[in-house]
């Protein structure tokens, strides 16, 4: 097939990426299904679906990562097929993934470099052009810094001028404000909008409809690994336009829980203090409160000390000063178990692996908490936890193929749903929520937050620990903020904006 004429280049430039029926299969899934991406030069371009619509595994094929079963790959008008990702940055396609791929001892520049300089290295003259290119493309950041020293934020432009340095002038992000302040999101978008004012083209993948349509140009939409729309102009398009070509439904407005009296206190935190995984502080003279039914939100940007503070919480990591009462129980030695049989609720921010199993089955996940409870004599009754676990399905919506099949192959919303799920089933008096919407689709952020909304009705306490601040100021009734470890500003989220929330986050309180 050739490549496309002038009558099938969208008008205002030339497609630098072009992807025909991509079709990608993986044991017992249809990951794309004939999708198609078209992008032009010099735009930023959205590439939205939701969870398990294939988004991730069509830009992985065009970053070298998965071969596909079929279709083609056009790069420049001229037919491609990438065996590696090394392909790929040969012919200019850069991948940005949402999780880093740094080495925190080495420099920027060392980080910049790495894999793709000369044998011999003039690093006077490295760093001499890695900042130049900073400075290009309005990413300022000191090449000289090790990586362990800089911010999520600026760790991100190193990402973006490790593909910038080999040359990419298409560049794929996952999810890239995802741990961000608004500021740095900001910052991003203003230096996205340099590179393609210059030519380049970003391939840019967010939940965050607002964010979409104030970053990008245009939009293709997957769903159920087809193409639905595309490539669709953003002018005059609204969050309810793209939310419904993504899911076939319009996007509902994050609902604000009615006021409600608060009740007595149900989780009382008191000079809380804690160690990193590496032995070095990460939370500071701790004081929280937390009464039945109210959400107490907690802002602050990845790394400042909310995992820790969920896990002091939930007895997985000891604390070193400081006490921890749940209703009015000190609990401060108690392990997990006797936690969570007092009344105390976890969702981690880990859904595999520190929240569910993943070799373990969808019923064995789901009876963690109350498997005394199945217990007929020594022996678990198989059929109690089956039933168990299909009351859980259908009460929260997950959907699963087969109960005894590895939990691993749920998509995240159903990870979230079953996780969040089994954690509700003993009627808490406290819930802890860390990042519980993190990487979800429209459908499955509702449906969660639903959940968390119906627990504080209900007389529970919710901790909500999230980094979207949008989720933080619709549904809590205050507002905590930590930066560095520490609890940095107290808000009312009604009375609160954005900019002050954000500046708190970055360890700036407006006077």
């Amino acid at each position: 097939m050739p490549p496309p004429g002038d009558a099938d280049v969208p008008p205002g430039g030339s497609l630098v990426v072009d992807l025909r029926g991509i079709r990608k299969e993986f044991p017992g899934v249809v990951a794309c299904d004939g999708a198609n991406l078209s992008v032009r030069a010099g735009t930023i371009h959205a590439l939205l679906g939701e969870n398990g619509a294939g988004k991730t595994s069509l830009v992985n094929v065009l970053s070298g990562v998965y071969l596909p079963d079929a279709g083609e790959i056009w790069v420049h008008g001229a037919q491609r097929q990438f065996h590696s990702p090394a392909d790929a940055i040969a012919a200019g396609i850069g991948m940005v993934h949402q999780e880093f791929r740094l080495v925190p001892t080495l420099t920027v520049a060392e980080n910049v470099v790495l894999g793709s300089a000369p044998r011999y290295l003039d690093m006077r003259q490295i760093v001499e052009r890695v900042a130049h290119l900073a400075t290009s493309f309005s990413l300022d950041t000191d090449p000289t810094r090790p990586v362990w020293q800089l911010s999520v934020g600026e760790r991100q432009r190193v990402e973006i001028l490790k593909a910038l340095w080999r040359d990419a002038d298409v560049l794929v992000l996952d999810e890239p404000t995802a741990v961000l302040t608004p500021a740095e999101a900001a910052d991003l978008g203003l230096a996205l909008r340099a590179m393609a004012d210059r030519g380049r083209s970003v391939i840019y993948i967010s939940h965050k409809l607002d964010e979409v349509l104030s970053v990008c140009d245009e939009a293709t939409v997957l769903r159920g690994g087809v193409t639905v729309a595309q490539p669709r102009s953003l002018a005059g398009v609204d969050r309810s336009d793209l939310a419904q070509m993504m899911v076939g439904e319009t996007a509902a407005e994050i609902p604000r829980p009615a006021n409600q009296p608060g009740g007595d206190v149900v989780l009382e935190l008191e000079g809380i203090s804690a160690l990193s995984d590496r032995g070095l502080p990460a939370l500071h003279a701790i004081d929280v409160d937390v009464h039945a039914g109210e959400i107490v939100g907690v802002a602050g940007v990845s790394g400042n000390g909310q995992r820790e503070l969920a896990e002091a919480i939930a007895g997985l990591r000891p604390t070193t000063a400081g006490t921890v009462q749940l209703a009015g129980e000190d609990i401060t030695a108690a392990s997990p178990r006797v936690r969570s049989r007092a009344g105390l609720a976890y969702v981690p921010e880990d859904r595999l692996g520190m929240g569910l199993a993943p070799a373990m089955s969808v019923v064995d996940n789901s009876v963690v908490r109350s498997y005394p409870s199945m217990r007929r004599r020594m022996m678990l009754d198989l059929r109690l936890c089956e039933d168990f676990c299909r009351r859980l399905i259908d009460r929260f919506g997950v959907q699963v193929g087969r109960v005894h099949d590895a939990v691993s192959v749920l998509s995240g919303g159903n990870l979230q749903r079953l996780l969040l799920g089994r954690e509700l089933t003993g009627e808490p008096k406290v819930l802890v929520a860390a990042q519980p919407t993190r990487g979800l689709d429209v459908a499955g952020i509702a449906a969660i937050q639903a959940q968390i909304v119906a627990q504080r009705e209900a007389g529970v306490g919710v901790l909500l620990i999230s980094e979207d601040l949008d989720e933080l100021l619709a549904l809590s009734d205050r507002l905590l903020v930590m930066y560095g470890g520490r609890v940095a500003a107290r808000m009312d989220p009604t009375q609160v904006t954005r900019t002050e929330v954000g500046a708190a986050m970055a360890g700036t309180v407006p006077a």
